[in-house]
Formats: C-alpha cells, sequence, structure tokens
C-alpha cells in the first residue's frame, strides 16, 4: 500500500511522501432538510456501498445506529428526519 500511497503524490506541488486521500473537497452550505437528509444518507450508506455491511445500521461505528434507535458506540445527537429506517 505504502508504493500506492507515494505514488499518489508524485505530481503534488508541496514536499510529500505519501498520500492516503482524495485531492480536494467541495464544501457546501446545507441550507435545505431535503440536503441534509442526501449527505447524512450518503454518508450512512458508504459502509454498504464498500460491502462491508448490508444495512447502513449494521455497522458498529456508524450514526445509522442512532438514527435506527439501537445501540452504539457513538454519542449522536439526532437530527429531525422526515422518515425512519426499515429494518
Amino acid at each position: 500500500m505504502l508504493g500506492y500511497f507515494k505514488k499518489s503524490c508524485e505530481n503534488l506541488k508541496r514536499n510529500q511522501k505519501y498520500k492516503v486521500w482524495q485531492t480536494g473537497f467541495h464544501a457546501e452550505e446545507i441550507s435545505t432538510q431535503k440536503f441534509l437528509e442526501q449527505k447524512l444518507d450518503y454518508i450512512h450508506d458508504n459502509p454498504v456501498k464498500a460491502g462491508i455491511v448490508k444495512l447502513p445500521e449494521h455497522y458498529l461505528y456508524s450514526s445509522a445506529r442512532n438514527y435506527a434507535d439501537m445501540e452504539s458506540l457513538l454519542k449522536v445527537e439526532v437530527l429531525s428526519r422526515s422518515w425512519k429506517f426499515v429494518g
């Protein structure tokens, strides 16, 4: 893996040996309930898309567990949602 992370730095201007994260980010202001829910769904679905779990709330370190009213390792302030988990 180190070889892969090192190769990611070949074209960087900064003097950096290894690069783990993707270049750049695109911060967006969350201004509507719908947009907030889209972003929360995106975050919760990442372990599912990676094939780690079948349902977001099955991932032990996900706030999806809090939204599903399940026991969680994380202390999370649950935001108001217009829907609930099914499962």
